[in-house]
């Protein structure tokens, strides 16, 4: 299979049916595509009437060591009641080969936006975020990655040097403020920062809302500080922020000690995420699901704002971190 890391174009409705065939599962309704662009997924219902969700893995992007330690870890959050979506055990593997792919069955469960606004929502959020971080600082991941700087600044500054994205007359801006923003990076990072399992992605979009939290796609599940799950939850101005933030890490509290002093690594991570992000879009951009989700990224005006973007994020490096007033 040439370039299968971009290759999907197997995953034909047939072949799907074959894969889950393998496994014992016959697909009686068609496969409706769900979001997802890193992998392959589908929602389809077997002859019994019962809905499951499919992922089929990008080819060469986890090892089968790094998708177990994955599940293993979802399924440890769900012996801990921990509100996920786990990976169903079928013939004892919850990882399945077919003709060169990877590939997991999920029960499907439905649910309402995370609504990030929403206090309540916050809290409850906040609550079950200290329960898997609890469950998280049992042990590191021994096969998935650490969140570190060369993964998210200095690998997706060279494929965006190596790169056609950046309009030859934005490139020495482009270059010369990226470096800049490393620079900065680089004297703010703290990798003596406590590590433990992640979610690694906890954006709102990776959260539904039924009675309370259900935790979805673990995907980039990594070794990092607690705060890189935590940030993303954050919106608004400054005060607004603070106000997030007391509220989730008091009920984060109730069960994980969150370690205040990882606060000054909101901004860093946030600047890490935004290198990270760009060199993701370039990196998978032969994927032609890549152009039609995103055909902003080939726009020159893109990479002007991401110019304006590294001078705001240096600013934002160089202001007072978030801080929460002491509790009496």
């Amino acid at each position: 299979m040439t370039n299968q890391a971009f290759n999907f174009d197997a995953l034909t409705p047939d072949f799907m049916w074959y894969a889950l065939e393998s496994v014992g599962i016959r697909a009686e309704s068609g496969f409706l595509p769900l979001n997802s662009y890193e992998n392959r997924v589908y929602q389809f219902t077997d002859e019994e009437r019962q809905r499951y969700v499919v992922k089929f893995y990008r080819p060469e992007r986890w090892s089968k060591e790094q998708l177990q330690e994955e599940h293993d870890f979802t399924l440890e959050m769900m012996e801990a009641d921990i509100p996920v979506a786990p990976p169903i055990n079928l013939n004892g593997q919850t990882l399945h080969s077919y003709q060169g792919y990877l590939f997991t069955l999920f029960a499907s469960v439905g649910g309402r936006q995370f609504e990030v606004d929403n206090l309540e929502q916050l809290e409850g959020v906040g609550r079950f975020m200290g329960r898997i971080h609890k469950v998280g600082q049992k042990q590191l991941f021994q096969h998935r990655p650490t969140i570190s700087l060369d993964e998210y600044l200095y690998q997706p500054r060279k494929l965006l040097q190596n790169s056609t994205f950046i309009p030859m007359h934005l490139e020495n801006a482009f270059f010369n403020d990226l470096d800049l923003l490393i620079s900065q990076l680089e004297q703010h990072w703290q990798p003596s920062a406590k590590m433990i399992r992640l979610h690694g992605d906890c954006h709102p979009g990776n959260i539904l809302w039924r009675d309370g939290p259900m935790f979805v796609d673990l995907d980039d599940a990594r070794n990092g500080p607690a705060v890189q799950d935590l940030w993303m939850l954050l919106n608004g101005e400054r005060q607004e922020k603070l106000m997030q933030l007391d509220i989730v890490l008091e009920a984060y509290n109730e069960f994980c000690d969150f370690d205040n002093a990882e606060l000054k690594l909101i901004e860093p991570l946030r600047g890490l995420r935004m290198v990270h992000y760009m060199a993701w879009l370039a990196k998978r951009w032969q994927d032609p699901a890549f152009p039609i989700a995103f055909p902003w990224f080939d726009d020159p005006k893109y990479w002007e704002s991401q110019v304006l973007g590294f001078k705001e994020q240096i600013a934002a490096l160089n202001e007072a971190p978030l801080t929460l007033m002491p509790q009496w």
